[in-house]
């Protein structure tokens, strides 16, 4: 094993975050933004909340849109106030051309007045038309599809019912209050699957790309607004030419890129519209847009679920408006952050929504996790205890002898999370392999903790194992991924999700599908290594006090600051806080520092996920005395690599890695041992990096989780069947920092 040098260069060419494809930075920019979008104690809150999973018949089904709904209702009813009866949700054949229209009309144009707030959400399949007035060079509209697509009037056989662009243009311009945000998680390009995902477009093959005609109810709709709001043609097209009608308007991909369906564990949803609803969950403070900007970013939490292909949300604001300086829905959240509401009581049973647990968590919200029963001030009442979960709903009890008055709508904040003891690496067996794949799937078989299965767009995976075709190889130059080295057509290796390829995992074109697999065996143990690790990420849930900036060049004023939701709700971590993107070029160095912000001392692990699915202990680099080395007193900062002789160095070309700071309140002890006989095995001396490989990363990530679930135990019982990890006594920080040539 060759020893690490002091002088440590992190590869970035596609990392395993980012070779993933969709841009989480991208997101995050727009989810942050509509994170803040809308912000004012009103009179009154109206939404009108649409998803189309079941459509006629020759429409490709959906499976997420529902659950789209369901998350941004619980959401607008439990973290922002909004009244059941001002929410009104149209779902598969009640939300036709007719019903959307007509609801808009009366729910929200008929009874929002000024300064009131107005949501529009809409989840389900996008299309395009052709538009006699176009706004774009390619003379398409793009448009919202309902139930009832196809027409039954014959003079206008052959054309489509959609809703255009314009059509909702002109509606948001009827709305008398400023206060609006309109919410479109679907996309006007490619359609049908990709991998394992759904993409939300449709393109009729007996239209060319764009080449559908709308209804004739359609245009005359839009003349009977426009004579309705006294517009007049060309005054319509200069406003449309100019921007969006009224408040803001968050689109879930580009006009030419595609907007997912995906699979989690045991659900479907929009992966947009997931990442957004369980980041404005947590989102701990009341923050400007630039700020919850940051904030956002740094929610590595569902990049390796969501981050599947190019999908870019985009943002408009009302021209010259203020928009962006003001938060969330127009409004600041009215109640607690919190990781689930609870539902329902009966028998001792309770039922909760977990709207708050990120994706990359949900297996350790199973069975076991315990939760704080919380006041309106955020005041722990009392412990509910997690016995099971179908989907994004949770069972569970009251624990011991408590006594509780359990009412629908209290919050529920993570104390304990129950991390499974046997997690696995999910591969996928893709159809590319042919008649090869009956022997993928016992040689996977063979590999302990590798679950093969189907990519069926049914449940979900954590990578898939295919061959390299021409058309994935086409798929992977037009997503322009950040491996410049692209596999040659013929070899088989590792695709994520959403069929970008995984850096570093392809052999020789003709290797037989045994041999990829033997191959393959030391990148699943560091895989499942780094999907352990994640498993504990808790910045947005733990109770300590700890931040953590990133700093380039030696430049604090560059710095990128994360921190864990103690700090954030102490008032500790705002004030330095960046509202730009840490994006860094190759050969920059960065230093990171940590500080202990509680008053008690804390030990501290900085690790660092590079481009391949390595991971690299930076610290504590003293392999002689590693738990005194990790140790670090109240209000102290610790500066990592901390001693001249070392530099912590990114290189090109462009991708992006992922760092994580873990703080605990005992010595990680099983684990630094640990760590103290890989070094002392390979030579490496106190003070060098140490890259784990293979077997020894999974066993030191279990002797990680060992070590948070003796610390738990100490405190609180815990299931024996799961690890538990505290948010009192550990802060698990992470970011993602991209390279940009």
């Amino acid at each position: 094993m060759p020893r690490v040098n002091r002088r440590h260069f992190l590869q970035f060419a596609g990392s395993t975050l980012a070779a993933l494809g969709l841009s989480q930075f991208d997101i995050i920019r727009q989810a942050n933004r509509y994170g803040q979008v809308l912000a004012q104690d009103t009179p009154r809150k109206l939404a009108l909340l649409v998803g189309i999973n079941n459509y006629q018949a020759g429409i490709r089904a959906l499976k997420g849109c529902l659950t789209d709904v369901e998350m941004q209702r619980e959401l607008l009813l439990h973290r922002f106030g909004f009244n059941s009866q001002d929410i009104i949700t149209l779902t598969d054949e009640q939300a036709n051309r007719q019903n959307i229209l007509e609801a808009f009309e009366n729910h929200l144009i008929k009874q929002a007045k000024p300064g009131d707030v107005v949501v529009f959400h809409f989840s389900g399949h996008g299309s395009r038309v052709k538009d006699p007035n176009p706004i774009n060079s390619d003379g398409i509209n793009g448009t919202m599809m309902p139930y009832d697509r196809y027409s039954q009037n014959t003079r206008d056989a052959g054309k489509v019912r959609d809703i255009m662009g314009k059509t909702l243009f002109l509606l948001m311009y009827a709305l008398q209050t400023e206060n609006v945000t309109a919410v479109l998680d679907s996309c006007f390009s490619g359609g049908g699957t990709r991998g394992n995902l759904v993409v939300r477009a449709f393109e009729d093959t007996r239209f060319g790309s764009g080449n559908a005609e709308a209804s004739s109810e359609e245009f005359e709709y839009q003349k009977k607004l426009l004579s309705r709001l006294k517009l007049s043609p060309e005054k319509f097209q200069k406003l449309r030419n100019e921007g969006i009608a009224k408040g803001v308007a968050i689109g879930s991909a580009q006009r030419d890129q595609l907007a997912v369906d995906a699979p989690f564990d045991g659900f479907h949803a929009g992966a947009f519209s997931y990442l957004l609803t369980r980041y404005l969950w947590q989102q701990s403070i009341s923050q400007s847009v630039e700020t919850t900007f940051v904030n956002l970013q740094r929610s590595t939490e569902d990049v390796a679920k969501s981050e599947n292909i190019v999908q870019v949300p985009l943002l408009e604001v009302k021209p010259r408006s203020n928009h962006k300086r003001k938060p969330i829905y127009f409004l600041k959240p009215t109640r607690q952050t919190a990781e689930a509401v609870i539902r329902s009581e009966k028998d001792g049973q309770i039922e909760f929504w977990l709207g708050g647990v990120s994706s990359e968590s949900l297996e350790s919200f199973t069975k076991g996790a315990i939760f704080n029963l919380i006041d309106a001030k955020g005041k722990p009442l009392a412990e509910v205890e997690q016995t099971s979960r179908v989907g994004m709903v949770g069972y569970g009890k009251l624990r011991g002898e408590q006594r509780a008055v359990i009412q629908p709508g209290a919050l529920l904040r993570e104390r304990v999370r129950g991390v499974p003891t046997d997690l696995t690496l999910e591969i996928g067996i893709d159809a590319s392999l042919s008649n090869q794949t009956e022997i993928a799937r016992k040689e996977l078989q063979k590999v302990n903790r590798v679950e093969p299965v189907a990519v069926n767009q049914q449940q979900d995976t954590d990578f898939i194992l295919g061959k390299m075709t021409s058309e994935y190889l086409k798929l992977a130059k037009k997503e322009k991924t950040t491996d410049t080295n692209l596999p040659p057509v013929g070899s088989i290796g590792l695709f994520s999700s959403g069929l970008i390829p995984i850096s570093d995992s392809f052999g020789i074109v003709g290797e037989p599908v045994n041999a990829a697999i033997q191959r393959l065996q030391p990148k699943f143990k560091m895989l499942l290594a780094g999907r352990i690790l994640r498993s504990v990420l808790n910045k947005n849930t733990s109770s300590l006090k700890v931040t953590a900036d990133i700093v380039p060049d030696g430049t604090r004023g560059d710095s990128s600051t994360i921190t864990s939701r103690g700090a954030e709700e102490s008032g500790l971590a705002t004030q330095r806080i960046k509202t730009t993107l840490q994006t860094l070029k190759p050969k920059t160095e960065i230093k990171v520092h940590v500080k202990n912000q509680e008053n008690r001392n804390l030990y501290i692990a900085v690790l660092v996920i590079d481009s391949s699915g390595n991971i690299v202990l930076l610290y504590p680099a003293d392999y002689d005395s590693p738990e005194d080395a990790s140790l670090v007193v109240p209000g102290k900062e610790l500066v990592v690599p901390n001693t001249g002789n070392r530099e912590l160095i990114v290189k090109g070309p462009s991708g992006f890695m992922e760092l994580l700071v873990l703080a605990s309140t005992e010595p990680l002890r099983n684990a630094l041992r640990g760590l103290k006989q890989i070094a002392r095995s390979r030579g490496t001396r106190s003070g060098e990096f140490l890259g784990l490989t293979g077997d020894e990363s999974v066993t030191a990530m279990e002797s990680l989780l060992g070590d948070l679930d003796d610390t738990t135990r100490a405190s609180i019982a815990v299931r024996g069947d799961v690890r538990g990890v505290d948010t009192t006594q550990l802060a698990a920080l992470s970011a993602t920092i991209e390279v940009a040539e």
